[in-house]
């Protein structure tokens, strides 16, 4: 079993994660697959990444082979550096969920605490 941290909202997020940046097009929806099939419980993704569609259905596999439930693995995404404006920011989180084929997201970061690159 993974070890985890217990947040002060009371989420338990696992301590160690599958990162998603540069997999290879083709290859990560299986990556994640495996991962989760293997007992990874939290996945790390981006927008900037240009795999989430492969990401999402990596998880939805797992979900839907009864390997793991939703609430059962935690993931990540982050908001983009041209997104940091208030009114860009629920349309950058609904592209990222449609692109996952989740409901929700479990953290939504700032990538980098800059803006306009």
């Amino acid at each position: 079993k993974m070890s985890s941290v217990t947040l002060n909202n009371g989420l338990s997020m696992p301590l160690v994660g599958l990162g998603t940046w540069k997999s290879n097009p083709g290859e990560v929806s299986a990556s994640v697959y495996e991962a989760i099939r293997v007992g990874y419980r939290h996945i790390d993704a981006a927008w900037v990444y240009k795999n989430q569609d492969e990401v999402g259905e990596g998880i939805n596999r797992a979900i839907s082979e009864g390997i793991i439930k939703r609430e059962d693995v935690w993931v990540t995404s982050k908001l983009w550096n041209d997104k940091h404006a208030k009114e860009d920011v629920e349309a950058s989180l609904r592209e990222t969920l449609s692109q996952l084929k989740l409901d929700y997201l479990d953290l939504f970061l700032i990538h980098w605490p800059v803006t306009g690159v």
